[in-house]
């Protein structure tokens, strides 16, 4: 079974969906037939390459300082309550292009580690206020998560992956995605948003299903 998950590296839903998956997948009877494939979304692809106050952008979208830490609060305490780190107060808006870019080198090239990489991005964003749109940070997160960290700086300076992040993303609106996460299952069915683990198992289970059924 191949499972696709459209998001961002900036999302905090997107961060807690991983996990709410995770939890799914590991009473899951069949993960180890499950390959799970992170796909890219971006929040803003017009954010800025320099970095911002995560809160400042909080307050343009949801009218105000006083509501974007209402908003951001309630955030932070659900993913505490997972056992997630949140922290808006340090988190540094960026434009998440070469993050995926990131991501889709790991997917070609080393795809066991896709998932490493995506958990690293997202730590460093939530939880240690890195710059994800810093190509020197991606290439220390990278070369943390077990990539060829000198490998993977040279080649964001290129336009490695650009195309083809870019064309995956308008493939997304192609499949009618229009927040995230999405978790896309054999290309074929849709989840959105960050389900809890036992509806996400019940998914999991209900796909099976229809995948032994045509040669039952």
């Amino acid at each position: 079974m191949r499972v696709e998950i459209w998001s961002d590296v900036v999302c905090p839903w997107c961060l807690i969906g991983k996990h709410r998956f995770e939890a799914a997948l590991a009473r899951f009877d069949h993960a180890d037939e499950v390959e799970v494939v992170f796909k890219p979304y971006q929040l803003d692809p017009r954010a800025p390459s320099t970095p911002t106050p995560a809160l400042d952008g909080y307050a343009r979208k949801f009218g105000g300082p006083e509501r974007a830490v209402e908003i951001t609060t309630q955030l932070s305490d659900l993913a505490a309550a997972e056992g997630l780190t949140i922290d808006f107060a340090i988190a540094q808006r960026a434009n998440t292009l070469d993050a995926h870019r990131v991501l889709w080198m790991a997917e070609q090239a080393q795809p066991e580690l896709q998932a490493g990489v995506k958990e690293r991005l997202l730590q460093a964003y939530f939880a240690e206020g890195v710059d994800v749109g810093s190509r020197d940070e991606l290439a220390r997160l990278a070369g943390e998560a077990g990539m060829d960290a000198a490998a993977v700086r040279a080649a964001l300076d290129t336009g490695a992956g650009v195309a083809e992040v870019r064309a995956e993303m308008d493939h997304a609106v192609e499949l009618g995605i229009t927040a995230v996460p999405t978790f896309v299952f054999e290309g074929v069915w849709s989840v959105p948003g960050a389900q809890e683990p036992d509806t996400m198992l019940a998914v999991l289970n209900r796909v099976q299903e229809r995948l032994i059924a045509p040669k039952a």
